[in-house]
């Protein structure tokens, strides 16, 4: 549990104003789902398999996941298959359907993702660590699982290292 907290606790302290936290529900998806469309073609057919970009990237995402935590990667394992899924079914629409579906939701979930830190007051995480690609999918997984209840160990010892998430209150100024 220790690399996880770790690696869940140096993402997080880029993440500690709630109103980032919800941006992030909606953009890291989008981009997740917009990575997995993008790689879903071309595809190379090895006799019986047919393999695509989307499914390596995600195979090797699962397995950093499942290496880091079994829970949190079986459903990090069950998000990616969904995307690659999703990147599948519109890998044989036309050419403009599937970079339409892959760009647009690239370009907005990025921008969900910079009005987040907007009212952070502070930059991303992958910014100073590109792990902070690989790191916010499972962050998204780990938040909407503390808000639950789940996992209260992993929550509070995060919440030891770098604090808890702070609610800023209306009308209340940025800083």
């Amino acid at each position: 549990m220790e690399k996880l907290v770790d690696r869940l606790a140096s993402y997080g302290a880029y993440h500690r104003d709630m109103r980032n936290i919800l941006t992030h529900f909606i953009g890291i998806p989008m981009i997740v789902a917009a990575v997995a469309i993008l790689l879903s073609r071309p595809i190379v057919d090895l006799g019986d398999l047919s393999l695509s970009p989307a499914m390596v990237v995600a195979a090797l995402a699962a397995i950093y996941y499942l290496a880091l935590d079994l829970r949190f990667g079986l459903v990090m394992t069950a998000l990616l298959a969904l995307t690659v899924a999703i990147g599948d079914a519109l890998a044989v629409a036309p050419m403009a359907v599937w970079l339409g579906w892959g760009l647009g939701l690239f370009m907005v979930g990025w921008a969900f993702q910079f009005a987040g830190h907007y009212y952070e007051g502070r930059k991303p995480a992958f910014l100073d660590d590109l792990a902070g690609l690989l790191l916010g999918p499972l962050f998204v997984v780990a938040e909407a699982a503390f808000m639950v209840g789940l996992r209260r160990e992993v929550a509070s010892a995060i919440e030891t290292r770098i604090g808890p998430v702070r609610v800023r209150e209306r009308g209340r100024q940025r800083g």
